[in-house]
């Protein structure tokens, strides 16, 4: 764990729900998954290590707690622009985050 984060720090962070519209396997990997999400309005793209645990339809139609302003980066020729969050204990115990119940895309996490 790393050290502790002034609440300053943490606001920096733009913590949203968004809604995945289409996800995909990224070719030649097995743990890779473009996930396009629909933020109310906004699209953007993630990259999710998420394929060894779980399918591509797994993630389509559902909620999820996103990095809404994570700096974008080039992952195997593909931008994330975004990044889903997820509990882990162990690397093969990963859990993404999904609101208890449906609120609109976009919503902020305070």
């Amino acid at each position: 764990m790393s050290g502790e984060v002034d609440i300053s720090e943490f606001r920096r962070l733009d913590l949203r729900i968004g809604r995945v519209v289409k996800a995909e396997r990224i070719k030649g990997t097995d743990r890779l998954i473009k996930l396009q999400v629909d933020f109310g309005g906004v699209r953007k793209q993630a990259i999710a290590g998420l394929g060894h645990i779980y399918d591509p339809e797994y993630f389509v139609g559902q909620l999820f707690a996103f990095v809404f302003n994570l700096k974008p980066k080039k992952i195997r020729g593909e931008l994330s622009e975004c990044m889903i969050l997820a509990a882990t204990s162990t690397e093969e115990s990963i859990a993404p985050l999904i609101p208890v119940k449906p609120v609109p895309e976009g919503t902020p996490i305070t």
